[in-house]
């Protein structure tokens, strides 16, 4: 029995649109947002090891989903905070942090997304500029992506950076006597919502 010219040109367009809607679903781009992102920056000094936090910050990301609605990538992420929003136990310490990284002219910490790889386990590889007081570098981070239930994602991952690579002269305290060391540890946790 021959199908209709008609009915095969219906057949044909029903055929292409589900095609598309195909395609549409194993690469669906949804954005993300985190208001409130906590950093924590580790260091160490002559005299002990030291620490400050923030809870301030923001975050955009876009992630694709396959059909299946699993996780498969992180296309755009840019981060922000107010460098004088960390702080420590000690305002002496976080007078001489803020001077050296240069808040006055350079208020906030950025990180900006150029490129990203995830894994199957959850793993993000970025590449990005973060900028610290004023100076940019091409940083690489590693994280971890986690859905949720409610579909929200967690991101946790942590960076070793050295001062001197953004310019920035590791600070001295009580008139030089204590000297912090050049290379710091921040680590990050944030949930993004749609």
């Amino acid at each position: 029995m021959k199908t209709h010219p008609s009915l095969r040109k219906i057949k044909t367009g029903i055929l292409f649109f589900c095609m598309q809607l195909a395609v549409s679903a194993a690469m669906a781009q949804v954005n993300y947002h985190a208001q409130g992102v906590h950093t924590v920056v580790n260091g160490t000094s002559t005299l002990h090891d030291w620490k400050m936090e923030s809870s301030q910050g923001e975050c955009t990301a876009t992630f694709t989903f396959d059909a299946a609605g699993q996780l498969n990538g992180l296309t755009a992420l840019r981060f922000t905070m107010p460098a004088q929003s960390l702080k420590s136990e000690h305002s002496g310490m976080d007078k001489n942090a803020y001077k050296a990284l240069k808040t006055d002219k350079a208020p906030a910490l950025t990180y900006q997304l150029t490129s990203a790889t995830l894994m199957p386990d959850g793993t993000v590889k970025c590449m990005g500029k973060l900028t610290l007081a004023g100076a940019v570098q091409e940083t690489e981070l590693t994280a971890t992506a986690k859905v949720n239930a409610d579909k929200s994602i967690t991101v946790k991952g942590s960076k070793k950076i050295s001062m001197k690579t953004f310019n920035i002269a590791p600070p001295s305290f009580m008139m030089g006597t204590v000297k912090t060391g050049n290379d710091v540890t921040v680590s990050f946790e944030l949930t993004l919502k749609k």
